[in-house]
């Protein structure tokens, strides 16, 4: 795995997505997370998987700055390779975590949402969707998955003003469930970890599935439709507008 760090601890598996400063999501990361999570799911000797990134970033989303040059064919793979992960990890039976050790908007946000539990490190960092200023259409299976842990009404204001908020707010609203010092983020997840696997395992896992029936069925309708309206505002002029502003200002912050 070139975009991820493995570790298992106590039969859990730390998942640590390591790609660049900001754990920018390519395609390869989405081939190799999708592989990861099934992997998990089919090994008996691992209960349950935890998600982290690297210290101040959880993940920042998708990598604009490489997408930006994918042709229609690429994007259209990579869009269609995402909401599969998405499919994949909401319907992941054992428990998943989420120990979000930094900014995590937008796609990072997403992953995030997918999980059981969210502990999110102290500081100055942001969460949300805010792919609609940036152009992007968001998917009505992302907005249920949003809806589940925010309400619909906040979800629905939130997605279309394309909110980021801080850790407090994230919590008040249930986007997050805890908040934990930097160094003491894996103790937190860990901690909460233990709570699900004292339980029954199969009475936990069927349960889980039984909860997310809903969600898990939205995920599984085809979506070719909506991913042919994604791809073509993607292709538009106003989108690559925003886009180019966007990386030319990451661009600039690396070279600075």
């Amino acid at each position: 795995m070139e975009t991820l760090k493995i570790t298992i601890q106590d039969n859990v598996a730390i998942i640590a997505m390591d790609r660049g400063k900001s754990n920018a999501m390519n395609e390869q990361m989405l081939d190799e997370l999708k592989k990861m999570i099934v992997s998990i799911e089919q090994d008996a000797n691992i209960y349950g998987a935890i998600l982290t990134g690297k210290q101040g970033f959880f993940t920042a989303g998708l990598d604009l700055i490489e997408l930006f040059g994918y042709n229609e064919a690429q994007m259209k793979t990579f869009w269609s390779k995402f909401l599969d992960l998405i499919k994949t990890l909401t319907s992941f039976k054992k428990p998943l975590i989420s120990a979000i050790s930094g900014h995590s908007p937008a796609g990072g946000c997403v992953l995030a949402i997918c999980s059981d539990y969210r502990v999110m490190a102290e500081g100055e960092f942001i969460i949300g969707l805010n792919e609609v200023p940036v152009g992007i259409i968001v998917p009505e299976s992302i907005f249920e998955l949003y809806a589940f842990w925010i309400g619909r009404a906040n979800a629905y204001r939130y997605l279309l003003e394309g909110k980021l908020m801080g850790s407090a707010e994230a919590k008040a609203i249930g986007l997050i469930d805890a908040t934990a010092p930097i160094e003491s983020l894996m103790t937190a997840a860990l901690k909460k970890m233990k709570v699900y696997l004292a339980l029954e395992p199969t009475t936990w896992q069927q349960s889980k599935l039984n909860l997310r029936k809903a969600l898990v069925a939205k995920m599984n309708e085809n979506q070719t439709e909506t991913l042919e309206k994604m791809l073509k505002q993607w292709r538009s002029p106003s989108t690559r507008s925003i886009l180019k502003t966007i990386i030319d200002n990451l661009q600039g912050k690396k070279v600075g």
